[in-house]
């Protein structure tokens, strides 16, 4: 009662500024239960909203009428019939002030429901249909009712042709942003006369369509604010990326990521002309050799985020340039390229505002090299191990001296790695992601020590950790309060302490829980009633299916928890 008379006294104003203070959504909820002054400010003040069940949908609509992003990427079973019911019965005038709609995965919409709600929203400014693999033209045409709309993502809906594509071009010239990926029935002709209608377009994804001609591109001259292209999966030429370059001067990212036909010398004419390349994605790229990397770096010394995934004829010789010429270097993916050593990390290291670095599969490189990317890169925070073999102890000793900001690291199956290893780790208070998957050789004591100092370990992967038993668990149970997602998969956990662990993480959202054999289906049961109600995925091994009570997974259904079977 003392605290809520205070808070009284407090403007609204000044209530409103307290609240912009708070950043997670666990600050919000304990913001929202001090008093009734909060709670009406924090209502008042919410712009966005995100639904996990759909049965709360009208309350929350009544709740929050200040929103202008709404997120039902989580609600699939939403329809046509829910969208009536929402424009019906929720607050009146809540879609006004709405300018962002995310459905992706709604694969229950229909054009119907989906033009009602575009229509309602009069400042509609992005419309997110994603994966929704069922819509076709008629939802393109619904979508093409907000004249207002800056951005569409309609990845993976599988039904939009080249008339679909043309009634949002028609509809929605005002278009900026664009994504197509996977609508795998668009061509050439679809794509050119958005070219002609949209002239304000900055970002385009055409990734992964049947084909794409080298013509076709110079149509993109006419698209003068185009600042980024992602054409992924295409089969292109040199001609190809040297129209890119003549006709794209501007243009700041470029994602050729498994394009087939680029080679050192389309690499050359494209860098030519695309000097003011930011982001370049060049994954699976495999002809490319030092040569078109050392180009790229000499040509475009503002590049932050370079992808180079399964270059393999990458070496030490094109990293000197990166790390020489690419200062501003933010992200660098090396993922399988096995040409990578510990002298090439050395040069790297001369990028000190490197803040993601992928090393996965880069057998070659070892704690000495690691240790000089961890004293010149302070900055980092994510980080990718995965599988390189000579990483141990001296390797996380380095990084939790030097990279103080990490917060995601995968150390799996860097079996060289031991409890000590994991005692330099519990050093990173950032630390929110951790993959160790398969390290044979780390303990419920090392474990220990990263449940009780890591406060921010949101999401875990212990698959394959089998000298961990149930002490170690124990611990994650009482210490780990803020994770999200873990993985327990072949894992030596008895009955009692999985069913602890899933009725002590009240903020679980994502269990994978296949192949644990000291866990009997009564232990199963058990465990899914500890955590039925707030749980959104878990993952079993399919001979459970069977096994357990259809009483469970019908509830789990019920209340929108999604079962996978491995």
């Amino acid at each position: 009662m003392m605290s809520e008379s205070l808070l009284c006294l407090l403007t609204e104003d000044l209530l409103v500024r307290v609240l912009h203070h708070l950043h997670s959504d666990a600050d919000r909820k304990s913001w929202r239960l001090v008093c009734k002054h909060l709670n009406r400010v924090e209502s008042l003040t919410r712009t966005t909203i995100r639904i996990l069940r759909i049965e709360f949908l009208l309350a929350l609509l009544q709740k929050f009428r200040n929103i202008q992003e709404l997120d039902l990427s989580l609600c699939p079973r939403i329809d046509d019939g829910a969208v009536k019911v929402m424009l019906s019965q929720g607050s009146p005038g809540w879609t006004r002030g709405l300018k962002r709609l995310v459905l992706s995965r709604a694969t229950g919409l229909g054009h119907s429901g989906l033009e009602q709600l575009v229509r309602a929203c009069p400042l509609l400014e992005a419309v997110d249909v994603s994966h929704c693999w069922g819509f076709g033209d008629r939802e393109a045409a619904a979508i093409s009712c907000g004249t207002r709309l800056r951005e569409v993502n309609m990845d993976k809906c599988l039904g939009v042709t080249d008339i679909g594509l043309a009634r949002i071009a028609v509809g929605c010239s005002r278009l900026e942003r664009l994504s197509l990926k996977w609508c795998f029935e668009i061509s050439d002709l679809g794509v050119d006369l958005l070219c002609k209608k949209c002239f304000y377009l900055k970002v385009l994804d055409v990734s992964y369509l049947k084909e794409l001609s080298g013509p076709l591109v110079h149509c993109l001259k006419n698209l003068e604010q185009l600042s980024a292209i992602r054409i992924d999966g295409v089969r292109v030429s040199d001609f190809f990326l040297q129209t890119i370059g003549k006709n794209c001067k501007f243009i700041v990212e470029l994602g050729l990521s498994k394009c087939i036909g680029v080679t050192n010398m389309g690499i050359l004419h494209l860098v030519s002309g695309c000097g003011s390349l930011k982001i370049l994605d060049l994954t699976c790229c495999r002809s490319i050799t030092d040569a078109a990397i050392s180009t790229i770096a000499d040509s475009c010394p503002d590049l932050v985020c370079l992808r180079l995934e399964s270059c393999d004829m990458v070496t030490e010789n094109c990293i000197y340039h990166l790390g020489s010429s690419c200062l501003l270097l933010e992200e660098l993916d090396l993922t399988d390229c096995s040409g990578i050593n510990d002298i090439a990390l050395k040069y790297l290291s001369g990028c000190s505002e490197l803040v993601r670095l992928k090393l996965g599969l880069c057998t070659n490189i070892s704690d000495i090299g690691l240790s000089q990317i961890a004293y010149n890169c302070r900055k980092m925070a994510e980080l990718d191990l995965y599988r390189c073999v000579y990483i141990g102890d001296d390797g996380l000793a380095a990084l939790a001296s030097g990279c103080k900001k990490l917060m995601k690291l995968n150390v799996s199956y860097c079996n060289r790695i031991t409890d000590k290893g994991m005692e330099y780790l519990s050093h990173l208070g950032e630390l929110s992601e951790l993959e160790m998957r398969g390290l044979s050789n780390v303990t419920s004591i090392g474990i220990k020590a990263v449940a009780l100092s890591c406060k921010r370990l949101a999401d875990l992967d212990l698959k394959h950790c089998e000298k961990i038993d149930d002490s170690g668990f124990w611990a994650l149970a009482f210490y780990s309060q803020n994770l999200r997602q873990i993985n327990l998969s072949n894992c030596n956990v008895s009955d009692v302490v999985l069913c602890l662990m899933m009725g002590n993480l009240k903020r679980l959202q994502d269990a994978k829980l296949v192949h644990l054999f000291k866990v009997t289906v009564k232990g199963v049961e058990l465990a899914l009633r500890a955590c039925c109600g707030r749980i959104k995925k878990v993952k079993l091994h399919s001979s459970l299916r069977f096994l357990i009570s259809p009483e469970i997974l019908d509830t789990f259904q019920a209340r929108g928890c999604k079962v996978r079977w491995d």
